[in-house]
């Protein structure tokens, strides 16, 4: 699908059918032999000679495996060498941690593969000799595999994530740009500079109860279930306000709100089940592919400052938190905390776009 228009990269998640679990769980473990070989090896290597090995290097001592009794392409192997180093190289540390394949703390299955080792048609696709079945919602064989993996979940159901090329949505120039300025928070989750709120689903407080009975019963399975629930309810509303947002406008600034830090107070539970983090992150690659300007912007302030005047005559301090409404005492406007808030996010987006902005 390309015609020589700008492309993205895009990961396409697509589940398989549970009737190749077993085999994909085999490989999972043959994966987990070289990641440990690969631990090993850097291990040895550093104690000898004090240098940290490349993906290329790992190349090396490899060379062959697959002729050795695994049943993993070699192109998958060299993938799994190159992603060790990787990683080893961005967590700075001399042996990353040992892929375990049984007893509680096993490592949930993992299997790379490049675009030489699979295959994509009539609805399934081919790997390690294998037809895998999926449920093929995105017409797969459209596009081409560049690289991906296989994944397992909490549950034991196995997902394939490729990774394709997309084109970019190029829109037609408008007189009137649509720009919205967003403020993130707990009792309304999105609140924009045009008036349209997203309250505060809160997912986990609401099967928080369920959650515990299953707990004390020692009901893992359940748990599991459970805490799948949660997530998949929390992305799928996310996934529908995030998309609206997208197609209706032209120009996104979301405020910076530092949900890391929040997660470590007394909200910590709502903060997380606001799934900030998450909201950004998909505003930032559904801009990305439908060619939208998107930018976090320093919210500093934005609560207390007047929208109308820029004076900051609102509430302020952990006393002024439950004030929702105010009146600014230099020129008199009515505002409702969160619109004031998100006005005044868009009104610092539009400084940076005046400015200058990388497209992201």
């Amino acid at each position: 699908m390309n015609d020589g228009s700008a492309t993205q990269t895009k990961v396409l998640r697509l589940r398989l059918k549970d009737k190749h679990a077993k085999l994909l769980g085999a490989l999972a473990r043959e994966v987990n032999f070289v990641w440990n070989y690969c631990n090993e090896l850097q291990l040895t290597m550093f104690n000898r000679e004090r240098r940290f090995l490349s993906g290329y290097d790992f190349a090396r001592f490899t060379r062959g495996a697959t002729q050795e009794g695994l049943h993993l392409h070699s192109q998958t192997v060299q993938a799994i060498a190159e992603e060790y180093a990787r990683r080893r190289k961005q967590f700075r540390k001399v042996r990353l941690r040992w892929r375990r394949s049984t007893g509680s703390r096993r490592s949930l299955g993992w299997i790379p593969f490049k675009a030489v080792a699979i295959q994509a048609a009539h609805g399934q696709i081919r790997f390690a000799g294998r037809w895998l079945s999926l449920w093929d919602s995105y017409g797969l064989q459209r596009y081409r595999i560049r690289a991906g993996s296989f994944c397992e979940d909490a549950r034991g159901r196995w997902y394939l994530n490729a990774c394709v090329a997309v084109p970019v949505e190029q829109r037609a120039d408008r007189s009137a740009r649509r720009e919205v300025g967003l403020d993130l928070g707990l009792k309304e989750l999105v609140t924009t500079s045009a008036g349209e709120r997203l309250s505060a689903p809160r997912f986990y407080r609401g099967l928080e109860a369920k959650l515990a009975i299953a707990q004390r019963a020692g009901k893992q399975s359940r748990v599991r279930s459970i805490h799948a629930k949660i997530a998949n309810r929390r992305k799928d509303c996310l996934h529908q306000f995030s998309t609206h947002l997208v197609r209706e406008h032209d120009a996104i600034f979301v405020g910076n709100v530092a949900s890391s830090a929040l997660a470590k107070t007394p909200h910590a539970k709502s903060v997380l089940d606001a799934g900030w983090s998450a909201f950004r992150t998909m505003l930032r690659y559904k801009c990305a592919f439908a060619g939208v300007r998107f930018a976090e912007v320093d919210e500093a302030f934005s609560t207390r400052t007047c929208s109308a005047c820029r004076t900051r005559s609102g509430p302020q301090g952990i006393a002024g938190l439950g004030i929702r409404a105010w009146t600014c005492g230099e020129c008199g406007a009515a505002h409702d905390r969160d619109l004031n808030a998100a006005k005044n996010i868009l009104a610092a987006g539009r400084r940076r776009l005046a400015e200058g902005i990388p497209a992201l």
